[in-house]
């Protein structure tokens, strides 16, 4: 009798530990980059850690009495989303309530502060040519300003020197800057237009009393000498409705942290004229981290303009101020025309901070302005009374599922509560993994998430282990029968997980916030329930059917063929066929 052919099954079966060796391998790699990270435990949001709420109240620009709409609200929550996201914090809820309040919920974390402070922020950008400044505030002194650079390939740089104000005295009397504002605002109203010495701001020579002064220009003047920006009341008030195409004043903040006042000119470019921002740490000096950009066509252009007449001026009329929501950000000077469709914005800015301004650049300006109407700290307190109870509730379900395991499946129980804790531990590790990696957070609806992945792995080897029987009740031995189970079994158990993840998916893009948390624990639960079924529980029970426990049906072995019900062997028999009568033939 000719030996039986060996398979591909046959190959599969003989060689188990394989894949089981890969998935403890895999396992033992993922639990040392958890603790060589530091991230041992998983991030939690905002209803386990505690955080801030906030409620944000959208106000009428002048001149705008319906910008306050559906599309200018949606278009806000949008970018306070993405702003929150490229700090890295997670779990944050931004969501409309009512007409004109928008609610902001920020988990306590890492970058939570930041997110907190630039979440309302309008991040209207200008590009505007200084006309006049000083250090504002008795006994101040001058300082640098930051610097600012320019790169038209990308590999070479032509740097600007940070300029000082050498017109800021505190000795300066109002008198005296009105005198400097309106030589500075008569040869300066045109950026392109030449400044001598006595036309800058540290001017002394005073015109005529006798000459003219429009309205516009004494309000002006009155404005900035009256302008205080070491008094905070009055910084966010320095400029409040001036149109991008009017002169205004405003305040900014120098490198060494002394504030400084400006008359500036009318906006030659706007941040919408930006069309990618970044933060890099420049190696090539000790200029630290700064803020790069780059242009759209018609900003490039707009800023080679710009920057050509400036440089043909004399301090601080060659300087042009990068103005961020009414506050200087920078104002450094120019020497030639920035040609090369790019800019830099730096200074002694930290990594958080350049990170944080060119977030709000990247993602551009709100819609609205909004006011602050409430803040609350959210404590954890709450939440961890939930969590707590969710905890209680998975470990009973946990306790009735392993109970129900042991009592009808007997020996099989080990291998699902075998294949159950290799999942946990993966779930957990990957918690951990993902929190710092793309920013995910465990909220009550990930926990249920999770508790509900229970019976969904439980349910992949409850359809193994009676797909197993069937065959045994059939009348196959073990070996065989675990093969021949395995095809019908993993068809249903693809199925399956694939419809549940279909629906975790569906969930999560359709939904907003904390569902949100509960749909990707599931999908994720479900993916590594087929990679716990094929590399583990598969290759675990292919290993143990060979054990004489398993394979010759011991009683709690839990493939009693008598329990079961087998079927005795068919064996075939031979008739005896009956004498043939040769002469009757």
């Amino acid at each position: 009798m000719a030996a039986p052919k060996k398979g591909r099954s046959a190959s599969a079966q003989s060689r188990p530990g394989r894949s089981l060796a890969l998935i403890l391998i895999a396992i033992a790699a993922l639990t040392g980059g958890m603790f060589a990270s530091g991230h041992t435990t998983p991030r939690l949001g905002i209803d386990l850690a505690g955080g801030t709420s906030m409620t944000l109240t959208a106000k009428n620009e002048p001149g705008q009495p319906n910008a306050i709409n559906k599309t200018n609200m949606n278009t806000a929550v949008d970018i306070m989303n993405r702003r929150v996201n490229g700090l890295g914090v997670s779990e944050a809820e931004v969501q409309t309530q009512g007409s004109d309040n928008i609610i902001v919920n920020i988990p306590k974390g890492t970058n939570s502060k930041e997110a907190r402070d630039q979440v309302g922020t309008t991040a209207k950008l200008y590009f505007r040519p200084v006309l006049a400044t000083e250090v504002s505030g008795a006994g101040a002194s001058a300082s640098p300003s930051p610097s600012a650079s320019k790169s038209a390939s990308g590999k070479s740089t032509d740097k600007a020197t940070s300029s000082s104000s050498p017109s800021a005295t505190a000795s300066a009397s109002a008198t005296t800057q009105g005198r400097a504002v309106t030589d500075a605002l008569k040869a300066g109203s045109s950026p392109s237009a030449s400044a001598s010495p006595s036309s800058s701001a540290s001017s002394s020579a005073a015109p005529s009393a006798s000459a003219s002064v429009d309205p516009a220009t004494a309000k002006l003047q009155s404005e900035y000498a009256a302008l205080d920006c070491s008094d905070k009341a009055a910084r966010a008030t320095a400029g409040v409705g001036a149109k991008p195409t009017e002169l205004t004043v405003a305040c900014g903040k120098s490198s060494s942290g002394q504030w400084q006042k400006y008359v500036l000119g009318p906006a030659e470019v706007s941040g919408t004229d930006i069309k990618k921002a970044a933060a890099v740490f420049d190696t090539q000096s000790a200029a630290g981290w700064k803020v790069t950009m780059d242009f759209t066509s018609g900003g490039s252009k707009k800023f080679a303009d710009i920057t050509g007449k400036l440089a043909k001026n004399q301090t601080p009329q060659n300087q042009f101020a990068i103005v961020l929501d009414g506050e200087v950000v920078s104002d450094p000077y120019v020497s030639q025309a920035l040609t090369g469709g790019n800019a830099e914005i730096s200074g002694s800015f930290s990594q958080t901070e350049a990170q944080s301004l060119a977030n709000m650049l990247k993602y551009g300006a709100l819609p609205l302005s909004f006011k602050l109407s409430s803040e609350t700290t959210v404590t954890a307190a709450l939440g961890g009374e939930q969590l707590h109870a969710g905890l209680i509730a998975g470990a009973i379900g946990l306790a009735l599922v392993v109970l129900y395991l042991v009592i009808y499946y007997r020996g099989l129980s080990v291998i699902a509560i075998a294949s159950l804790g290799i999942s946990a531990i993966l779930t957990y590790v990957l918690m951990a993994l993902l929190g710092p990696a793309i920013g995910f957070a465990l909220n009550l609806p990930a926990v249920c998430g999770a508790i509900v992945a229970i019976g969904i792995t439980a349910d992949s080897f409850i359809v193994f282990f009676e797909r197993i029987r069937d065959e045994i009740r059939e009348g196959r031995s073990l070996r065989p029968a675990v093969e021949r189970a395995w095809p019908r079994a993993r068809r249903t158990i693809l199925v399956s997980d694939f419809v549940s993840f279909l629906a975790a998916a569906v969930l999560f893009i359709v939904t907003v916030g904390k569902v949100q948390g509960f749909a990707f624990t599931l999908g994720l639960t479900t993916v590594l329930d087929v990679v716990v079924v094929f590399f583990f529980t598969k290759p675990l029970m292919t290993l143990l059917a060979r054990r004489n426990f398993f394979a010759e049906g011991h009683s709690w072995s839990g493939l009693d063929p008598k329990r079961l019900g087998a079927k005795p062997p068919l064996r075939r028999t031979r008739r005896a066929s009956a004498p043939v009568d040769t002469k009757e033939a």
